[in-house]
């Protein structure tokens, strides 16, 4: 429960047609393997007391009180569990059957929630047994205790507020209007469906899709739990189809017909930052309708299981990651166009270094010029070798511009940043920040003026993960007329410029992008040692792997650092040693903070993912903002060992 994290498990139990007392046992067995495994909130399939296909045998009066008094002793089992347990059984009220959900936990029956939509179609015949669950909350007695039974209970941990669950049976997330909407805007963050559908082939796609996009559009977790083998094969074959979702991520899934238990933990206060900041999720501020039900569970760590992505920002998969990568890259070049075709630029102009943000710019601005069908040409590309500048990057640079076929111009800045020392009484041999500050300056210098001289455009080159930390000449490299890499961070740049490689037909260009791929980040503006780059960026302001993490789960979910720091050991806990991350995870922090200044005042680029930090975009943030919290924690971190 440590960060708002909840372990979950959905459960498929063997079942035997009808047979109440063996069917309780094994739910008992599995409660206390589930809760060996640490799982706080189960999820049993629908009718799995007695069996989903029991048919007419449903109306058998003995049926229905072996049913109850199964329930009666899961519930019993319970308190040996510290965890909420949702199973499905048959429930008769005032001459009516009810397909329904029970919730049990320590010990108690805390609720029944009965089906909304009874499928009558096809191979299903419930309506033939069951009646349509009440709307308004009733009162039954079972064993001398009052238990609630509605649709609408909300069953809220008093230990863990995040944690407010709803229930939903089967066929009520397939209908049109499923419950789950009235019950995610009544407060639950948590979803459960216990689930009977029958398999054919092809519907575990569709099923899925449905946990999935009803977990996103309701942003939500979603726990769905599937019967399977051991309930009849007369007419129809159950699957055991078990997923776990979380606002429209798939985090668990079972393979089908072999009655598998999935495990994950579901991040509940994500889910209630997502709704924070979605205007369009209108909680109901009246709920009045809804009954909430209090359990409590123990307030303990929750060991983190589920996978954490250390690349956030790039797809895993390579058919996904490249189809990503072709759609930011017409993203960026369709920005691009509508700036230069709105403006009348003749030209655009960019600065090249070799490097693979101004490589990425420059791929992009051909594209852009190769969807207006306009010579390459008055694409000008300009290299401007300073104090810094190696050999590798340079013969880069130029060959790049050449196997691309667009206009090359070089203008060295070292005679005219010597001339500028010389004018400020700056000592040339002192390699500070003015050093390396005036260079940027000059070559920005450079490039305005030929686009001013050519009645162009010049074309932004820094990316989000610089603009992030900062790590930008203010009025230098910091500034252009349009940032067509803006919103796009290091560690996806770096794979854009090598699907562009992969997909490239020229063999010369190819093999420079690899080399420029494989030259590390620098800004080159230190004198090279023996011909080698002197100046490594992840040297100075750490790993851009990490700083991407540390960016996406601070700006995309409002983490605070401890729980970005928990989640970055996790996911780089064969990569870098804590004290590591713990060291970059500062100087993010105070970077971040601190440099907000410069992305104040940002030129126009487009947005390409679900982060950026345009202060005309997503990131209003004010310039003389205070870090103290954040850092403290940060130092919390290490009061507490970590």
């Amino acid at each position: 429960m440590k960060d708002g994290y909840i372990k979950a498990a959905a459960v498929t139990p063997k079942v035997k047609v009808a047979d109440t007392k063996y069917n309780t046992d094994h739910i008992c067995e599995q409660i206390r393997e589930c809760g060996r495994n640490g799982a706080k909130v189960m999820v049993f399939p629908e009718l799995c007391i007695t069996g989903y296909s029991c048919g007419d045998l449903f109306l058998q009066e003995l049926l229905l009180e072996q049913a109850m008094e199964g329930l009666k002793k899961i519930a019993d089992c319970t308190k040996e569990t510290d965890a909420i347990v949702f199973a499905g059984l048959p429930v008769s009220y005032k001459g009516k059957l009810y397909n329904a959900m029970a919730a049990l936990s320590d010990g108690e029956i805390l609720g029944l929630v009965p089906k909304t939509f009874l499928p009558n179609y096809n191979e299903f015949y419930e309506a033939r047994y069951f009646t349509k669950g009440m709307e308004e909350t009733v009162y039954i007695d079972i064993g001398n205790e009052i238990v609630p039974m509605g649709r609408n209970l909300l069953f809220v941990c008093d230990t863990m507020p995040e944690l407010t669950i709803a229930a939903e049976i089967c066929e009520d997330l397939w209908a049109p209007n499923p419950p789950s909407i009235d019950h995610a805007l009544a407060g639950a963050v948590l979803i459960v469906n216990a689930s009977a559908s029958d398999e054919a082939a092809g519907k575990d796609v569709y099923r899925r899709n449905l946990v999935c996009g009803q977990s996103a559009r309701l942003l939500c977790g979603y726990i769905y739990a599937g019967a399977g083998n051991g309930e009849s094969t007369q007419d129809v074959v159950y699957s055991g189809h078990n997923i776990i979702a979380e606002n429209g991520t798939l985090l668990a899934e079972s393979k089908r017909f072999e009655n598998e238990t999935v495990y994950t933990e579901i991040d509940l206060k994500k889910l209630w930052e997502e709704r924070r900041r979605n205007t369009t999720f209108e909680a109901k501020q009246d709920a009045a309708e809804y009954e909430e039900i209090e359990f409590s569970l123990k307030a303990e760590d929750t060991e983190l299981t589920r996978f954490i992505d250390p690349a956030p920002f790039v797809p895993g998969k390579k058919e996904e990651r490249d189809k990503r990568c072709d759609e930011i890259l017409t993203i960026q070049a369709m920005g691009l166009y509508g700036r230069l075709k709105h403006t009348k630029s003749r030209c655009a102009v960019v600065g090249i270094s070799g490097g693979l943000d101004s490589t990425l710019a420059l791929l992009v601005t051909v594209r852009a010029f190769d969807l207006r069908k306009i010579d390459r040409k008055g694409i000008i590309a300009v290299t401007m070798p300073g104090f810094g500048t190696t050999d590798r990057t340079y013969t880069n640079a130029v060959s790049m511009i050449k196997s691309l076929g667009v206009t090359f111009r070089e203008v060295s800045i070292k005679e005219s940043v010597e001339v500028h020392f010389a004018d400020i009484g700056h000592d040339p041999t002192e390699h500070d920040v003015t050093y390396e500050n005036a260079q940027a300056r000059e070559r920005t210098q450079i490039l305005m003026d030929i686009a001013n001289k050519e009645g162009g455009m010049v074309i932004g080159t820094g990316d989000m993960s610089e603009l992030a930390l900062g790590w930008a000449t203010y009025n230098g490299d910091h500034m252009s007329m349009y940032g067509v890499n803006a919103s796009v961070p290091k560690t996806l740049v770096r794979h854009l410029v090598r699907y562009y490689a992969d997909t490239c037909p020229d063999e010369a260009l190819k093999t420079v992008l690899l080399d420029v791929l494989d030259t590390p980040v620098s800004p080159e503006l230190l004198p090279p040692q023996d011909g080698e780059i002197a100046q490594k960026t992840e040297d100075i302001v750490g790993p851009y792997e990490l700083h991407d993490f540390f960016l996406y789960y601070m700006l995309r979910f409002g983490y605070p650092p401890k729980k970005v720091y928990r989640l970055a050991c996790k996911a780089f806990s064969e990569v870098y040693e804590e004290d590591v991350i713990y060291k970059w995870l500062k100087n993010y922090y105070y970077r971040f903070f601190s440099q907000q200044f410069k992305r104040s005042c940002l030129p126009d680029g487009p947005k390409v993912g679900t982060i950026a930090v345009s202060p005309r975009g997503d990131l209003r943030m004010p310039s003389d903002a205070c870090a103290r919290i954040w850092l403290d924690e940060v130092e919390e971190l290490a009061a507490e060992g970590r």
